[in-house]
């Protein structure tokens, strides 16, 4: 326990990939690029979702907290790693790494739900078109987003702190490039069978649980849409729908993979290309997935910029 105290306050060091110092000079522009894009293609879903009155609807209000969990997560990451590149010191506070690792973790889990949630949304779009507006009330809606929110923030707190707790022997290199729960295990000098137990059934609960509630949404619009006959509408809810599944299996094939076995032995490198696609790039897709193949946003895009202009000009 000396050793686990003697870790408190000081900072860690984040390797990153300094080992390679050319490769760490492209991730640093591929992560200028992506951040700029979710920083763009998430405000702006943010503002149309809630300036186009056309676009006050539960789906467009689920994007919207979507786009603003991106925002938060990237943010959460991005500016340190990219101090940690730019310059010779790899440190984080250990302030600062208690933060970023609480953030990630709880806007994950969040991301988990939420995602659940639109599937759900999408579930009752297609499949209880006449009923909709009765049964996606805005307060339920309002109220499943809050739970989303909210519920993950005790589970997360204890996760941290049980994993903060665990002796590290003086051990302050992270061989990651930001405060994440599987690294910050690798650093224990002990295993800890409670913590492992706790990981791996809020894991069940925040990663298979809403994966299976999804799963089971799309099967019955799957045999929903297998019996219209109409083309227009056929494709319509292709591409609603198609949408929302890309962004899930992007989410979670890296997250299964990284968070129900954290101790998992595949190679260092793979491991931090792993982290740094669904921490960097995924919130930067986010946006560019809705957007490209969505002809709603599109349009309220183009009466956005138009009234400006006319308002401008007048």
């Amino acid at each position: 326990m000396d050793a686990n105290n003697e870790s408190y306050g000081t900072d860690f060091i984040l390797l990153g990939f300094s080992d390679r110092p050319r490769v760490e000079r492209v991730i640093s522009v591929v992560v200028i690029l992506s951040y700029l894009v979710t920083l763009v293609g998430n405000s702006v879903i943010i503002l149309v979702s809630n300036l186009d009155a056309q676009l006050h609807t539960p789906m467009y209000f689920f994007l919207s907290n979507l786009s603003l969990l991106d925002l938060c997560y990237s943010t959460s990451i991005v500016p340190q790693m990219l101090v940690n590149m730019w310059g010779s010191k790899k440190s984080i506070t250990y302030g600062g790494c208690v933060l970023q690792f609480f953030c990630a973790l709880d806007l994950g889990a969040t991301e988990c739900l939420l995602l659940a949630v639109m599937a759900y949304d999408r579930y009752v779009a297609v499949c209880q078109p006449l009923h909709y507006t009765v049964i996606m009330h805005p307060r339920l809606c309002h109220q499943m987003v809050l739970a989303a929110w909210l519920t993950t923030v005790g589970c997360t707190t204890l996760v941290c702190t049980l994993t903060l707790r665990l002796p590290r022997c003086g051990h302050r290199e992270m061989d990651n490039f930001f405060c994440e729960m599987p690294t910050l295990i690798e650093m224990a000098c002990v295993s800890s069978k409670v913590l492992e137990t706790v990981v791996f059934s809020l894991g069940v609960v925040y990663l298979l649980v809403p994966l299976s509630t999804i799963l089971i949404s799309y099967g019955i619009i799957t045999h929903a849409v297998m019996k219209i006959k109409s083309t227009g509408r056929w494709r319509k809810i292709l591409n609603t729908c198609g949408s929302h599944l890309t962004v899930v299996t992007l989410f979670y094939g890296t997250a299964i993979s990284m968070y129900m076995n954290p101790k998992n032995n595949s190679k260092s490198q793979e491991k931090k290309f792993l982290t740094l696609f669904y921490t960097i790039i995924t919130p930067g897709l986010n946006p560019l997935i809705y957007t490209l193949r969505n002809k709603d946003v599109k349009r309220a895009v183009k009466r956005l910029l138009f009234a400006k202009k006319c308002s401008a000009e007048s």
